[in-house]
Order: C-alpha cells, then structure tokens, then sequence
C-alpha cells in the first residue's frame, strides 16, 4: 500500500486551469482518469488526510504510486480527452459502463449500388443507415420480412447475388415476390436504390404520407375493378400497419429523443436507454457497472453519454436528450453533444406529460435490470471471491492471488514442443493477456526442462521491464553472476516485424520471436509504458499455476530462483488425482472434490491445455502442409500456384528444364535456376496410395503429386482417437 504523500506534488505545481489528470501504479499502468475544471482545485481532494475520503477513492490513491496531467484550454476539450483516454488506458478504477449484450441493429447499406438490408452488430460503417438496436436479431427478421412484401428490397449477401447474377436465375425471394431481384436486371440500380430509400423512410418513422399514398392507390384500382391489384394492396397496407403495431406509439408530437434512466446502489449502477424515432420506441439497451469510484447520478450520466456519443455523430445523436439527472456542469456536456450532432441538442429532466410518463417506464426498466443483474451476479461473485480465498488459505498466502497465470507444455511425441501461458484476474479468464511460446533451448520431450525454459524466458522478461522503467537498479533482480547477453539487450521492447509477425494458428505470432519473447494474441506494435498499459508481461502474477507434479513444480520454482523472485507463488495440479503440489514439499495438498478453489484451479488447468493443444495442432498442419517449393527463396506464394498449375505436379515440375520452367509467367532465369536447384536436391514424395483399394495411384495417370507431408517425415499412423493419445 503506497502513501499519497510519497507521490504528492509539491505546492505550486499544479496548475489552476481545466485539464486531465491520470494516477498510475507502481507498474506504469493507469488506473484512474479524471478532468477537472481547475486542476489545482481537484487533486487537492485527492491529497488529504485518508480518514476523510470515500473508501473506494481511498483503495485508489493508495494504489496509485504516482499523478500526472495535461492542461487544455475548455472544459469541452477535457471531457473529449478524458472519454478518449478512458476508452484507451481502460483504467480500474474509473466507472465503465458495458453493454450486457451486443445489441442488433437493422442495416440498409446504401454505400452499394444494389442496397441490401441485413442484421448488424458491431462498430458502424460509414454510408450504412441503421435503425435500433433491437433486443433480438429475430425481431428484426420478423419486421424485414413484412416490410419486403411493400418493399422489395435486395436482403442477399454479395456471394449469393454474384451467383444468381452469373447464372440469369435469382433466388426464391425472387420468385415470391420479395425482392426485386436486382440480380437479373428486373430493376435498375437508380429504382432499386429509390426503392431501398423508401424502405428507410418508413423505418425512420416518416410513415402516414406512404399508407395515406397506398391507401389512395387502393381505392383507384378498386374503382378501375383491377381487384387483384387492389387485394394486394390492403395486404401490403396490412403488413405494414402489422410491423408499426411492433413499436406503438410512446410519443405523439413524432419525437427524436433517448430517454436515459439509472438505477443505482452503494455498489452498482444499472442504465437503461429507450431509443424514441417518430414518437415510436425503435431500441432499448442497458448497461450495469461497478461504482468503484465515488460519483453521484449527475455523473454516472455522464459518463453514459460519453459512452453512447462518444463514437455517434449527425442523426444518430438525437436532438433530444432526456435524463433523471442533469452533469455538474452541464454546457461543456450539453455542447459536446451538438458539436457530434452537428447542431442543437437539449439535455434536461423531463418535468410533465409525455416524456415524464415514458421516463418512468425507463426508469422502472433500469430498477428491475439492476435487481436481475444482482440476482444473476451474487452467487458468481460470491463463488469466485470463496475459490480465491480457499487457494490463499490451502496454499498459505498471504493475500487472495487476484491474478493467476497457468502454463502448460504441448508436444506430439517429441514434436512441436510448444507452452501455452493463460491468465485469470478474479477469477475471470483475461484473453487478452494470453501467450504461447515455441520451446527453442533444445529439441525432443523433455516437459521439465520445457516448463524451466518457458518461466525463465517469461519473467526475465518481467524483470526487463521492470528494469527499463527504472523500478530496478542496473542487474537488480538478477541471479548472482547471471548476466544479460547482448542478444538479449538488442530484443528488449523491439517490435517484430517481417517474418516476425506472421499469424500462425489461433490468433497469435509464431517463428521468429527473440529468445525471450512470448507471442501475443495481438499484432501490430509493441505497447510502450508510456501508455501505461504493460508490454508483454510487465504486470507480475500472485500465482503461478502449473499443469503437472512436483517434478514441473521443482523446475518453476527453480527458474524463478535463479531470477531471484521470491514474491510469486507455485502450485502444480497433477491430472491423475487432481492433487496440488508446493515447491520443496513431499506430500501434496489435497482439497476436498466439492472446492470452490479446486474447481477453479481446474479451470486454469484445462483453459491453458486447450489453448496449447490448439498452437500445436496448427504447427503441426503447417508442417504436413509444406512442400519443396516452400524452401525456394524469393518464391511466394502466387509463383508457386503458377508453377504447380502450368506443370501440374511437383513431380512434372522437378522433371522439367530450366527453359521450360522459364515459360511460366512470372518466373524469370535466375529464378528458375533457384527452383531447379531447390527441388534436384529435395528428396521425392512418397506415390499416392488409394486407402480404398490400396492401389498406388501413377501420377502420370492423372492423379497429382500431394505435397501435404514434408518430405522425410511420415505422418503418425493409426486412429484419429490414437493420434490424440499420443498427443500432450
């Protein structure tokens, strides 16, 4: 627990003007983002006599180890800075709401010369119009379908239209009446594109001009005895007073606006949003969150604003904002809002009539979405903090271990030796943080020497980072007379690039990683501490979890010896009897079958199984999957299918004179020289055999030479249930 007063600023410092303002811990990482209208003002708050403050912010100012901040010149700017750097740091302490759902929307993507209306979710395209959310994509579907009765409108995806375009035949909908069929030419782009603006307008509540219009047509035909025509039009008028009777009028003066209540507790917050188009409710969505701040209604609403605006602009922010509880201030939020709209919004409290009503449905909605949540989360929250507290207590820690990380070593008989490295953060699986690694020290099946290796490399690189941000002094940290090698200083924090950062499996980074380097789940560049986000693996666990017994403990143990860290736990969970086992101990712990912590223990171990049979079941297709042209230098990928389809087969293409390799688009003399030599030197594939008949099938007979295993290296015989045996 750190002192404020070890990081306060000194008198004077802080400037009197609006800005914002980030604590960080002793890691660099952000935990709390504040704006403040004087910055001088706001964190005095923060550096007064513990006993004074609220005991979230207390939690808070203890954990953090140091402030900073960054003037700006309005009270808007701040909130935009503020709503900019929370959604980036995702500090722990700051209140974030989080859909409990992704919520559905009605697509009409009129960005495409042939329209097309689909169910979307997700972040918002640009030239898409949208309408919703809606709480079920099959509400939706229900209004699309007796929508498309008056308004044909394109609903395929883009491989099914180019299908029925190639062939001249379009699809049901087609035959039935329920699309215009674009696809073969029965309307043309401008009238399909008129049509699906139609479509929209009645979506957007601009509905009595086009049922007054059909109902006008309606009387015409029947006067003019076309019946049949007129027949179709009641029921085209039908089905579509049947999909306004889906959102009932709420509002009768036509109303664009979002109602927005929250119900709240000592602990929790639950918002609901009704999304009013027309005077008609089109969505609703909720959030619930953790108060793990001191705030008041004024401004949970707030930051519910920032998260439904923040990425909004022009119609999707309405020109109406109603809340139970006005932001302190109000005018730097209330033109925030018009400056995303692009023109006036009012932000108030409904007081009468209408929207008084409506709000107090909303509200009513928000009560029992907090009740609910509650009820759901009680016996979760309840079961995680009794499995960490059971761990702590069978395993004599000082603390609940908040951050577990498990590994666990996978290989094939000796082959592909990969580690997996999972992490759990109360309780939870944290995707984000896991990383696998390639076993490159040596070769064969050695699991003890395997988990040594994988330790080793993960928390040197903690102690690296722990080093570059000035936490150690030079070589603080390190076994006594292990030194740094100058491989290792040139790889520290260097990003990967070229091969380094081709996808290989599930998600991840595979071949080329510096020695110490695990693979991220993620590409792009490496996160700096600036950011106060941790690279790689600059965040310490409490526990460390491996899957195996006392010989896979003794080697983690051991390598967290050597780095001289004796602040992380170790545990082992052997599979046979589920017992854990503890360094430098001769009998395990055993807890009772019905543990909380025992379960959850279990669940790291099979969460970080899965993920490291995963990467070794991808290396080894990549494997069976390369062939001899894959060793060619400079060859890619579409010269290789160039090649294999002018010759087709690596045995025609290996038979083959440079001149006549030559012929090939695309390949030069030097070239074709590299690939003559390459294959001349590789060692022929195995014939293909029918597994019917057991007749070797000639490849000059028509059957082309497979190249799915590498040459030299035969694939595992027996049952897919056997070859899963052999696999750990």
């Amino acid at each position: 627990m750190a002192d404020p007063s070890s990081y306060r600023p000194r008198p004077g410092e802080i400037p009197d003007s609006p800005g914002v303002y980030r604590f960080r811990d002793e890691h660099r990482r952000v935990i709390y983002v504040g704006k403040a209208k004087s910055l001088r003002q706001r964190l005095a708050n923060y550096f007064q006599d513990l006993a004074n403050l609220h005991p979230r912010t207390r939690t808070m100012v203890t954990t953090a180890a140091s402030v900073e901040w960054t003037v700006v010149s309005t009270e808007v700017e701040a909130l935009q800075l503020e709503y900019s750097w929370i959604k980036e740091y995702d500090p722990r302490f700051n209140v974030k709401y989080r859909d409990d759902k992704s919520y559905p929307y009605l697509a009409v993507t009129m960005n495409e010369e042939f329209p097309r209306v689909q169910v979307m979710r997700g972040h918002k395209k640009k030239g898409v119009r949208y309408f919703g959310p809606y709480g079920h994509a099959w509400a939706i579907r229900d209004t699309v379908d007796l929508l498309l009765r008056v308004f044909p409108v394109r609903t395929c995806s883009a491989g099914v239209f180019k299908n029925a375009a190639r062939t001249g035949r379009p699809c049901l909908l087609g035959y039935i009446g329920k699309c215009s069929a674009p696809c073969v030419g029965r309307i043309t782009p401008d009238d399909h594109w008129d049509l699906a603006d139609e479509f929209c307008d009645f979506m957007a509540g601009r509905t009595g001009t086009y049922l007054r219009r059909l109902e006008r047509q309606m009387a015409d035909a029947a006067e003019e005895m076309e019946y049949e025509r007129a027949a179709r039009l009641r029921d085209d008028i039908g089905a579509l007073r049947k999909a306004m009777e889906k959102s009932a009028v709420v509002l009768a003066d036509a109303t664009d606006a979002d109602l927005i209540a929250v119900a709240e507790d000592e602990l929790e917050a639950a918002v609901q949003i009704f999304h009013v188009r027309g005077g008609r409710v089109r969505g609703q969505r909720g959030w619930v969150t953790d108060k793990v701040e001191e705030i008041t209604t004024g401004a949970l609403v707030e930051h519910a604003l920032q998260q439904l605006y923040g990425e909004e602009s022009g119609d999707a922010v309405p020109k109406e904002v109603l809340v139970p509880a006005l932001p302190d201030p109000v005018e730097p939020v209330q033109q925030w809002l018009t400056e995303r709209r692009g023109s006036g919004v009012s932000l108030r409290i409904p007081q009468r009539g209408d929207k008084k009503a409506l709000m107090e449905t909303v509200q009513r909605n928000a009560q029992q979405a907090l009740v609910l949540h509650k009820t759901k989360r009680a016996s979760d929250l309840t079961t995680r903090s009794r499995a960490l507290e059971e761990i702590a207590e069978a395993l004599d820690l000082d603390s609940a271990p908040l951050r577990v990380e498990c590994y666990d070593i996978s290989h094939l008989q000796g082959d592909d030796v990969v580690a997996s490295m999972v992490v759990f953060e109360d309780g939870l699986a944290r995707k984000s943080e896991y990383r696998r690694f390639q076993i490159k020290g040596f070769e064969g099946q050695d699991d003890v020497r395997s988990m040594h290796e994988v330790i080793t490399r993960r928390f040197r690189r903690y102690l690296a980072e722990k080093e570059k941000t000035g936490e150690w002094a030079d070589g603080e940290g390190l076994a006594d007379g292990e030194q740094r090698t100058d491989g290792e200083q040139r790889t520290e924090g260097v990003q990967r690039t070229g091969d380094e950062q081709r996808t290989d499996g599930e998600g991840g980074t595979a071949g080329g990683a510096g020695p110490d380097d695990g693979e991220a789940l993620t590409h792009g560049p490496a996160l700096k501490d600036e950011d106060g986000r941790p690279k790689r693996f600059a965040y310490p666990p409490q526990l460390v979890v491996v899957d195996g017994g006392q010989p896979q403990v003794a080697a983690a143990q051991r390598a967290l010896d050597e780095l001289g860290i004796d602040d992380v736990a170790v545990c082992g969970l052997a599979k046979r009897l589920e017992e854990v086992w503890l360094p430098r101990e001769d009998d395990p712990v055993v807890l009772p079958r019905t543990s909380e912590g025992l379960y959850l223990l279990q669940r790291v171990r099979d969460e970080a199984h899965r993920f490291a049979i995963t990467y070794q079941r991808a290396k080894r297709a990549k494997r069976f999957r390369a062939g001899p042209l894959d060793d060619v230098p400079g060859l890619g990928e579409t010269r290789k299918q160039a090649l294999i389809k002018h010759f087709g087969s690596v045995k025609r293409l290996r038979s083959a004179t440079i001149d006549q390799i030559c012929e090939v688009p695309g390949i030069g003399r030097k070239t074709a020289e590299t690939v003559a030599a390459a294959l001349a030197g590789a060692t022929p594939a195995g014939p293909a055999v029918n597994t019917a008949t057991g007749e070797i099938m000639d490849d000059e007979d028509g059957a082309p030479e497979t190249t799915a295993d590498a040459p030299g290296e035969p694939v595992s015989a027996g049952t897919p249930d056997e070859r899963r045996g052999q696999e750990r």
